[in-house]
């Protein structure tokens, strides 16, 4: 990618006494804000961080305890993203900023390496990708995820991707490099075949036949691969054929599991779906207000009646005796929703405990990971 015909906007450090030309916003640690022709529209907000690791708030049943999210914001601009209000915490609005003004935190790899060699550090699992894509475009031009994997890889620290990004491709020799050195789980979130939808509801991601790609390039070098086919659209991608057409290609590509679940419409999300469906689908605008209602889940009969077809479906292509972790008791209403697919989370015995290079199997059966 080139960035030679970027444009600067001003830092702090770069205003006048009287305050002329502000920098756009104060972000923390701001070194620059950059736009280029080859991302019309989106401005880079280049950062410096003093950490990169994040802890996982406790009792939250996740099976990590750490994320890194070398991002904040993301070109990928999915409508039904459930990260958006996060961004409202850099004062940024959850629409089109979120997918406008993107934050990169430059030195992550740097930082990230001084604080696994802290004594402290206990090599619990960190997984990346839990917030917003640590492969959006802009990655080709940044390359943070290399140093990340192998600071990771390098301090024993077992690790999990899960991206929408085919720039995944990229690193597959690095992966396969770091999987000989800890546990490594990888998960592309692929929700529908349907190329025109993609297009419609997630504009900046790559369409479902080159993440369909990816997911078999990663099973052909031996990598694990968990799908999490998540969200199924009301009335959108939740018919037999759209859900019969996942699943197979799923299966074909080779996937080592996969979990389907419903839209999830937490606040700053759910404004700006359903000011999409309001514009692009209105017939379906009051269908979807009385579905979801004032909640941020589709009702209990829908995800009931969509839990049925997943089983169905899944079951149909192989994928029924593949299991993954599920972050929700047994009997959580929202079932398969909660579920982490096999290969998406790497097998850990133990904080700091060695591991054994294994095979992970296909959809016939359970993966077992590096």
């Amino acid at each position: 990618m080139r960035w030679d015909a970027q444009a600067l906007m001003p830092t702090p450090a770069e205003t006048d006494a009287a305050g002329a030309r502000p920098a756009l916003l104060p972000l923390a640690g701001l070194v620059r804000s950059v736009t280029t022709p080859e991302f019309a529209g989106i401005t880079f907000h280049e950062v410096t961080s003093k950490s990169v690791l994040n802890k996982v708030q406790a009792g939250s049943r996740m099976p990590f305890e750490w994320t890194i999210n070398p991002y904040r914001g993301c070109s990928h601009a999915c409508v039904y993203c459930f990260a958006r209000k996060t961004h409202t915490y850099l004062d940024f609005d959850a629409g089109l900023d979120f997918d406008s003004q993107v934050v990169v935190k430059v030195n992550a790899a740097e930082v990230l390496r001084k604080e696994l060699a802290k004594p402290s550090w206990m090599r619990q699992q960190v997984a990346l990708g839990t917030n917003t894509d640590p492969y959006q475009r802009a990655e080709g031009r940044y390359r943070l995820m290399p140093g990340i994997i192998t600071a990771l890889a390098d301090s024993g620290t077992p690790l999990s991707i899960l991206t929408k990004g085919t720039l995944l491709a990229r690193d597959i020799p690095l992966l396969k490099s770091a999987a000989t050195q800890v546990p490594v789980g990888l998960g592309i979130s692929l929700a529908m075949t349907d190329e025109a939808l993609s297009e419609a509801v997630e504009p900046g991601t790559p369409g479902p036949r080159a993440r369909l790609k990816l997911v078999s390039r990663l099973r052909e070098a031996g990598l694990p691969c968990g799908v999490m086919a998540m969200p199924i659209l009301p009335w959108l991608s939740d018919s037999d054929e759209a859900l019969d057409s996942l699943f197979a290609s799923l299966a074909a590509a080779g996937a080592t599991g996969v979990t389907a679940g419903a839209l999830y419409l937490k606040p700053g999300t759910r404004e700006w779906f359903m000011q999409w469906i309001a514009a692009n689908h209105p017939g379906l605008a009051g269908r979807y207000r009385r579905l979801y209602g004032t909640g941020s889940y589709a009702s209990k009969e829908y995800r009931t009646w969509l839990a049925a077809k997943v089983r169905y479906f899944k079951a149909r292509h192989g994928f029924s005796h593949s299991s993954g972790f599920s972050h929700r008791d047994v009997d959580d209403p929202r079932g398969e929703e909660a579920q982490y697919p096999a290969g998406s989370i790497p097998a850990v015995a133990g904080a700091g405990t060695a591991h054994s290079p294994a095979s992970a199997s296909g959809p016939e059966g359970q993966a077992t990971l590096f």
